[in-house]
């Protein structure tokens, strides 16, 4: 994942590796990512048309599967449930008027983010960071946000198993 502050902008790009794939399960209250953000409004993010899968940003209360509280998440409209139409690529996105401060304030459990994956093994639900190591760019999938495909239905949050 890189998080970067574009002039008043922040750009996302939300990449999965090792074969994971995003999901749509209740777990992870049916968005594909989900996130907080502070002085930000549903409008004020558009997300980068550019996969076949209809991406739509969303707002709400989003507290599934012991991840804590969030209030905005990426959501496939034109997915199916669980893992019958998961989907592979960068979900990009850019929030307007924001910085990056403004976007990993972590939730009342500490995670900062949380995707919903589809793991090669077959297992699927949400995967969170907890941690923000460089103030310009976060680097987060290698440690936090893979952890989901050892086995059967484990859970990992931030890496620690949950």
């Amino acid at each position: 994942m890189t998080v970067t502050q574009n002039g008043a902008n922040v750009d996302i790009t939300m990449a999965l590796l090792n074969g994971n794939l995003f999901a749509k399960t209740g777990s992870a209250d049916n968005q594909a990512f989900k996130f907080n953000a502070v002085g930000v409004t549903l409008l004020d993010i558009t997300i980068d048309a550019h996969l076949p899968q209809i991406l739509v940003a969303d707002a709400g209360a989003f507290n599934g599967d012991g991840t804590g509280h969030f209030g905005f998440g990426i959501i496939c409209t034109s997915c199916g449930p669980g893992g019958s139409t998961a989907f592979g690529g960068n979900i990009i996105f850019h929030v307007a008027n924001a910085t990056i401060a403004d976007l990993t304030a972590p939730n009342n459990l500490g995670y900062i983010f949380v995707a919903d994956i589809l793991a090669p093994n077959g297992s699927t639900g949400p995967v969170a960071a907890s941690s923000v190591p460089e103030p310009g760019t976060l680097a987060l999938l290698g440690t936090g946000l893979v952890g989901l495909g050892y086995s059967a239905r484990r859970r990992w949050f931030g890496g620690v198993n949950g």
